[in-house]
């Protein structure tokens, strides 16, 4: 198998967060009733005509930037045609030989870098919905058809194949989610369909610079279920090269129940779409104006955060990148500074602390109960010597569960940290005194035996005994016997 190689090339759709669809004035509410969100324009109904939506445009030139892009200065729009119940129109309005941008690149965190061939706009399809036998494409009893998302103005991105793993693929992908979020312009929810992936997979022999035959892998619903279908389906066509058999170009599906991907239909060429340029819409033009206003808007976008985050707070990569990973969390980083807390405590308790909490409880960021001023009042609490790290814990637990501030959560319960070193000291002193096996294993070089000396101290304080304090003197009191 090690004489083989895999190719990846991933084709990301994005659905943009606009409030009307790509060419008419349905809105675009996720949940909605079934074919409540739907008008004469997006159904394709005899004698309509599409508008451009100004802003689905905006947002697409915004990407565009983002991923270092050409934008094109003179584009137009096609059909795209082909017959499937979710296509009212039996075509789709999309772009072929005109994007509006080509020749990308984006930076994956691990420092690889990943060629984007084009980003294109186009509309959405509607959504089949598939009844019967567990709801299993092609084993239900019925398909049903809801067009509320037909027409929603969608982004496809196409990367070249410069993927080799399915974990860069992975990679890959959530680093596109990442920008669309920093960009305002779509949730890119996986789970509400506002992100999906097709991808395109290959494998030739090692050192061969022609590429294989090319099997696109669809219905993969989850970053796990993209990793999956890739790894099985690089397995699969390893495997098959191996026994001397002859690559089939087709659209295959992935089974999220048994991990491996099914055939689909044959994988169609572009002239089988009959493309044409779509007569009811003009080229557009691109001008310098919109260029420069876009570019203004565009904000600090992951890479550059991370960088600075690392550069400029003093962060380990591997916390810069948890905290870049999603805008909302970079601004909760940003807005505790802000409120005074140190960078490096902020990290430490953000990406632990906070997101261990979150996933615990299975909230987003936003349902937090825990702001970033109050995250901040708790490391100053700590950093001013009022209460330990460990009690600082339990404070945070309740601040969690019931969003009370911490000082009154600490003055209330009486956590205040003892720092009066004589009270201390007779505590250390008992300790010493009632662990004589302890002291024995330290005078006879078992340097760690003093941490069971403090955890007897810290125990006797009911945890607010300095524990700075509590080591100096251990060490002091040690010595001297």
């Amino acid at each position: 198998m090690s004489d083989f190689e895999t190719v990846i090339g991933l084709e990301v759709h994005v659905e943009l967060s606009t409030a009307t669809k790509a060419f008419c004035g349905c809105p675009t509410k996720f949940g909605s009733a079934p074919n409540t969100q739907v008008c004469p324009v997006c159904l394709g109904h005899p004698g309509v005509l599409p508008v451009l939506n100004r802003t689905a445009l905006d947002y697409s030139i915004k990407l565009g930037l983002a991923l270092g892009c050409q934008i094109a200065r003179r584009f137009k729009f096609d059909r795209k045609h082909y017959y499937y119940p979710d296509l009212p129109k039996n075509y789709q309005i999309s772009q072929y030989d005109m994007p509006f941008a080509t020749g990308g690149l984006l930076t994956l965190p691990n420092g690889k870098t990943i060629r984007v061939h084009r980003a294109h706009l186009e509309e959405d399809a509607g959504k089949l919905i598939h009844e019967g036998a567990d709801e299993k494409i092609g084993a239900g009893t019925a398909a049903l058809v809801d067009y509320n998302r037909a027409g929603i103005p969608l982004l496809e991105i196409v990367s070249e194949p410069d993927l080799r793993d399915p974990a860069d693929a992975v990679l890959y992908i959530r680093s596109i989610q990442s920008i669309v979020r920093y960009l305002g312009i779509s949730d890119a929810n996986m789970d509400e369909g506002r992100l999906r992936c097709d991808a395109n997979i290959s494998v030739r022999g090692k050192g061969e610079e022609k590429l294989g035959a090319k099997v696109e892998i669809k219905n993969m619903n989850s970053f796990r279920s993209i990793e999956k279908a890739l790894e099985f389906e690089s397995r699969r066509q390893r495997e098959s090269l191996a026994r001397g058999d002859k690559p089939v170009q087709e659209t295959r599906l992935f089974d999220e129940e048994t991990g491996e991907t099914r055939p689909m239909r044959g994988k169609e060429e572009a002239h089988d779409y009959r493309y044409f340029p779509e007569p009811d819409l003009l080229p557009f033009t691109v001008s310098d104006e919109m260029l420069s206003r876009l570019r203004r808007e565009i904000p600090e976008l992951p890479a550059a955060r991370l960088a600075r985050y690392i550069s400029g707070h003093g962060l380990s990569p591997y916390d810069a990148q948890v905290l870049t990973g999603g805008k909302e969390i970079a601004d909760f980083f940003e807005a505790a500074i802000g409120a005074g807390a140190p960078a490096k405590l902020s990290a430490n308790w953000i990406t632990t602390e906070l997101l261990g909490a979150l996933n615990a409880a299975g909230k987003e960021l936003r349902d937090s109960a825990v702001t970033p001023a109050a995250l901040a009042e708790l490391i100053g609490l700590i950093e001013n010597g009022t209460i330990s790290g460990k009690i600082a814990k339990t404070v945070f637990t309740e601040m969690f569960e019931t969003g009370r501030n911490a000082a009154g959560i600490v003055k209330e319960k009486g956590l205040v940290q003892i720092s009066d070193t004589e009270s201390i000291r007779k505590t250390v002193e008992q300790v010493v005194a009632q662990n004589p096996a302890s002291v024995a294993d330290f005078k006879s070089g078992k340097k760690q035996a003093i941490g069971h000396l403090v955890g007897g101290v810290m125990k006797a304080t009911g945890g607010k005994a300095n524990p700075g304090i509590v080591n100096r003197l251990l060490k002091e009191i040690l010595e001297k016997q």
